[in-house]
């Protein structure tokens, strides 16, 4: 088991690497930022002075070896807008992502394992067809109508649910965070409730595909043969194995999540790193987009390698390929 941790961890840190280079060719190759910087009257002397400063004036390697030396001390340079550090602005807003996504994959679990061992088991009900429907029109219908629906409904005719903003936040430690306040909660419903429509319908199809998979399999037979309930054998037995192809499709969907909740957040005028950076992009505030994509592959690659080493807890096949 520790062998194939460590594997994935020296896959995990090649990977972030590959990333850094893509993204310094990206954004530090393409186009000159002295003619963001520079005022259309600044002399060449003037440029070359903006230019020296930030080390453009150095050949390529020097410059990604710069890149990836300030990488490391999380210095991705000040914004362009506000002066401030970028990966400061990026850390403030990541909090208000982090429970959006948390709350948004942790409804999509709890509520299409459920459907979805219901629609693998009982495959030919009325209430398995209904469920399937549902996922169907969960996939098909845009993350932004169903968040315009929701207020509509929630906030404007009902008036229940705040139609945007994050709400009063409390502070733990250095992380502000608004789910733990009751009027925060509420303001983190329907945006939450947005993403977890198309992320829930993805698990109740990955779960009734895994428990369909499972259920001819001998070890549910042998379990029944043994006259165990059938609560202990689906809670169980079935349970546990169709773990696998759920944490894995629950992880991509939570980096998913994490990186690209952008439309959620414009929509639900939510402050988190998304809205961050439709905001940087149109501004062309460089530092703050770079900060982001360095932020956002540290995160997936941290999160395969969790998902892979969950793996080694949910099948013992994985622990002994790894010690072999």
């Amino acid at each position: 088991m520790l062998s194939a941790i460590v594997r994935r961890l020296l896959q995990t840190v090649v990977v972030v690497l590959v990333m850094s280079a893509l993204v310094f060719a990206g954004l530090y190759m393409v186009g000159d930022p002295v003619l963001m910087l520079a005022s259309p009257e600044a002399t060449d002397a003037q440029r070359e002075q903006i230019r020296q400063a930030l080390g453009l004036h150095l050949p390529l390697w020097q410059q990604y070896g710069l890149f990836l030396a300030k990488a490391f001390q999380l210095d991705f340079g000040a914004s362009f807008l506000t002066g401030e550090s970028a990966m400061r602005l990026i850390l403030e807003r990541m909090p208000a992502t982090l429970e959006l996504a948390t709350l948004a994959m942790l409804m999509s679990v709890l509520i299409g394992v459920p459907l979805g061992i219901y629609a693998g088991l009982r495959p030919d009900s009325v209430g398995a067809r209904g469920i399937m429907t549902g996922s169907v029109l969960g996939f098909s219908l845009p993350n932004f109508w169903v968040g315009l629906m929701l207020i509509m409904l929630f906030a404007v005719m009902l008036g229940w649910l705040p139609a945007g903003g994050r709400g009063p936040v409390e502070a733990y430690g250095p992380i502000e965070l608004s789910v733990f306040n009751w009027e925060g909660f509420k303001s983190l419903i329907l945006p939450a409730s947005t993403i977890a429509t198309a992320k829930c319908a993805l698990i109740i199809r990955v779960t009734r595909a895994a428990t369909r998979e499972c259920l001819p399999q001998d070890y549910i037979k042998f379990a029944r043969a043994k006259g165990l309930r059938e609560k202990r054998v689906l809670g169980v037995h079935l349970l546990k194995n169709i773990m696998i192809p759920i944490v894995t499709i629950g992880g991509l969907e939570y980096g998913q999540v994490f990186a690209f909740a952008v439309v959620t957040e414009t929509v639900f005028t939510w402050p988190g790193m998304g809205k961050l950076l439709i905001d940087s992009i149109i501004t062309l505030d460089r530092p703050v987009v770079v900060a982001y994509l360095m932020l956002t592959v540290v995160f997936l690659a941290l999160l395969n390698l969790i998902v892979d080493i969950g793996y080694t807890v949910l099948d013992p096949r994985v622990r002994l390929e790894g010690s072999s």
